[in-house]
């Protein structure tokens, strides 16, 4: 998670995206949670690799990791030298069975980790596969080909970022081979690189598909990924809505999340609608937008919108992307 996340500006400005919250908890954080929970072993350590973010992000991500119940770890990529460099940037603790996940996208999965198998590499398909990489597959299951961004089709089963891998020193090793002998495609030294050159030495790779795979690369996919996972929290049972929240006058349509201390008086919320902690809500009708924490926004018809923390909002109606820290009256 070392990039900016430069298509997501101005929310991305102040705070990295896997950080921004999304029902009210962080990206990262509901991806750690969501694998954590479906391993079949303790899981002893987890592994940030991040850009120069300061030193209270850092603690944040010591924070997801200790209330998964593991040892973090914050490891440093400066330059953006591609996937297999960010992640070989872990290496120390590398050592023993894995899962690998770059903290930018979410999903919904029925998910499990067979340990027996050599590796395994979640998919979902897509309609434009050109943009990432894709596998093909045998008869057997077994993957047979990876191809990074290709210009003709190979496959529509795309790579979405979620690896395990059986044997984490093998691994290790051979990103290390791709940096020593310079073996660079397109510019970068890419994790499909080193599947390759493993695969051709034995190693089985098989597939998991995700039921769906939801993007958080700017605005409007952040909102409708908030959409999908309010659904998804209330096909669980989930309580969303804080004790300690203060709703006056205010009809509530869910899915919605509301946190600590959120006051909304004379207003309609929802549905999928997210509502950070110390938030004021004051005569609006709000729907599909995300408002974080310790903001303001009164008199407002808000749709498809997303609001940072600190911010003021008032006036009329429209379709918003607002920052942190920004006052609109």
């Amino acid at each position: 998670m070392a990039g900016r996340g430069s298509r997501l500006r101005p929310h991305t400005l102040t705070v990295p995206k896997p950080l921004v919250p999304i029902a009210g908890k962080p990206i990262v954080q509901r991806i750690v949670e969501e694998l954590v929970s479906v391993c079949s072993e303790e899981v002893e350590h987890i592994g940030f690799v991040i850009g120069d973010f300061g030193d209270q992000v850092e603690q944040d991500l010591l924070e997801v990791a200790a209330r998964a119940g593991a040892e973090g770890h914050i490891f440093h990529q400066d330059k953006p030298l591609g996937t297999a460099h960010a992640i070989l940037c872990a290496e120390r603790i590398m050592n023993s069975p894995l899962i690998v996940a770059f903290a930018d996208t979410l999903f919904k999965a029925e998910l499990s980790v067979n340990t027996e198998e050599d590796g395994l590499i979640w998919v979902s398909k897509v309609e434009d596969p050109s943009k990432f990489g894709v596998v093909k597959l045998n008869q057997e299951g077994i993957i047979t080909e990876f191809v990074e961004k290709p210009e003709s089709f190979v496959s529509d089963e795309a790579i979405i970022g979620i690896y395990y891998f059986k044997d984490g020193e093998y691994l290790k090793n051979e990103l290390q081979y791709l940096i020593d002998n310079e073996i660079v495609e397109k510019g970068e030294y890419q994790l499909t690189s080193a599947l390759e050159n493993m695969k051709q030495k034995g190693t089985a790779f098989r597939t998991a598909a995700v039921e769906e795979w939801l993007d958080c690369g700017n605005k409007d996919a952040v909102v409708h990924t908030n959409n999908r996972i309010l659904e998804f929290c209330k096909e669980r049972g989930e309580n969303l809505i804080a004790d300690s929240s203060n709703l006056v006058n205010t009809t509530l349509v869910e899915p919605c999340y509301i946190g600590e201390n959120v006051v909304i008086r004379d207003a309609i919320i929802g549905p999928h609608v997210s509502i950070g902690d110390n938030t004021l809500v004051e005569s609006c009708v709000i729907s599909n937008t995300l408002i974080q924490h310790n903001s303001e926004v009164r008199h407002r018809v808000l749709s498809n919108s997303m609001i940072g923390s600190h911010a003021k909002v008032g006036g009329r109606p429209d379709n918003l992307s607002v920052g942190d820290y920004t006052h609109i009256q």
